[in-house]
Parts: structure tokens; C-alpha cells; sequence
């Protein structure tokens, strides 16, 4: 996120697009104007930020976090319980062998009857989730369509403005333009009399 929120005072549809080389020439000049720090530093006016408080198990956390490293896998769940394992193939006795079975057959049984259980009851729930969640979907779809024909309405509206308003602002440029040109011409017009004064002074004084 940027430290200062950049406006755009432009007017897109009568500026005409700048060439490659004037648009390098003001990127230059952009980057020319920056401070060195200007993008790792925070700007003078933001306030200082509040000291952390965090307990030491989150500083930890936070360290752990920024140091890179791949969090190790979760074993919150013993997964080898539902393994069965041949006696040839497992040095545990027979007894942990079969224990090891009778809670794999278990809770395949378990899931099975609750699979059976959702297919049988748990359809009509599944559909009217689904309906539910499609109409929000279209209540969002609807808020879309009506923000994007406001956006629309703004950017013809912003068009049409500045239509109306070309040519005022093309007559304020070329006033402009006429008036800095008569300033430069009567700025060398005293150069040249004020030139010729000095000369004809020094003419007098010799």
C-alpha cells in the first residue's frame, strides 16, 4: 500500500496521449525528484507506531513466521491407527495387530452408515443449501450489475464534461500560450533597450 495516495488530475478525453519519448523525459523527472528512501521510508507526517505488545508465545510465533521455514506438518491426528498391518509385514504382537484392525473396521463401519444416513436424509438440506447460496449469489450478482451502470453513467457523464468544456479549455491554452509568447517577446524587447542604453551611455562617457 502506498505511504501517499496518488490523484490523477487528468482529462482523458481531450489530452492527447504523450509520445514515448515525453513520457520518459517525466518518468525521469518523477524519479529524478524522489528521495532515495522516498519508497523504504514512512512519511514525516504518518505517527509513529504503537510499540508491540504481544505475548511472548506470538513473538515466537512471529519469528517463526518471518524466518522462512516450512511449518512442520500437523500429526494432530494418528493416521497409522487405521492401517492394517499383516503379521509378516509388523513386529507389534498380535494383539496390537488386531487392536489396530478392530478400530480401522470401526470407523469404516461408522462412516459408512453415516454416508448411507446423508445420502438418504441429507439430499433435500444439500438442495435447499445450494438454493440459498445461489440466491446470494444473485443478490451479488444484481449489486454488481447496479454498481457497474453507475460506473458507467459517472464515465459518460465525465465524458460529456469534458466535451462540452474542449474548446473553453483549448481557447484558455492558446490564450496562454499567445501570453507566454508576449512575455518572452517583451522581456526581449527590455533586454534589447536596456542593451541599447548602456551602449549609448558609454558612448556619451567616452
Amino acid at each position: 500500500m502506498p505511504l501517499i495516495n496518488e490523484i490523477h488530475e487528468s482529462l482523458p478525453y481531450i489530452d492527447i496521449e504523450p509520445t514515448p519519448s515525453e513520457r520518459a523525459a517525466a518518468e525521469f523527472l518523477i524519479t529524478s525528484s524522489l528521495e532515495p528512501d522516498s519508497l523504504s521510508t514512512a512519511h514525516p507526517s504518518l505517527p509513529a507506531l504503537l510499540p508491540s505488545n504481544l505475548s511472548p508465545a506470538l513473538t515466537a510465533e512471529h519469528a517463526r513466521i518471518s524466518s522462512s521455514t516450512p511449518p512442520p506438518p500437523l500429526k494432530a491426528i494418528d493416521l497409522t491407527r487405521y492401517e492394517t498391518l499383516s503379521p509378516a509385514d509388523s513386529t507389534l504382537p498380535a494383539q496390537t495387530l488386531l487392536s489396530q484392525a478392530y478400530t480401522s473396521q470401526t470407523y469404516l463401519n461408522t462412516r459408512l452408515i453415516n454416508l448411507s444416513l446423508l445420502d438418504q436424509f441429507g439430499k433435500n438440506a444439500w438442495l435447499i443449501g445450494n438454493a440459498q447460496l445461489e440466491d446470494i449469489l444473485k443478490g451479488l450478482e444484481r449489486e454488481v450489475a447496479a454498481k457497474k451502470d453507475e460506473i458507467d453513467l459517472v464515465v459518460i457523464g465525465r465524458k460529456n464534461a469534458q466535451e462540452a468544456a474542449e474548446a473553453e479549455i483549448r481557447g484558455l491554452e492558446e490564450g496562454w500560450k499567445k501570453g507566454i509568447g508576449r512575455v518572452l517577446e517583451t522581456e526581449v524587447a527590455a533586454e534589447g533597450i536596456r542593451r541599447e542604453i548602456l551602449d549609448r551611455r558609454r558612448a556619451g562617457a567616452s
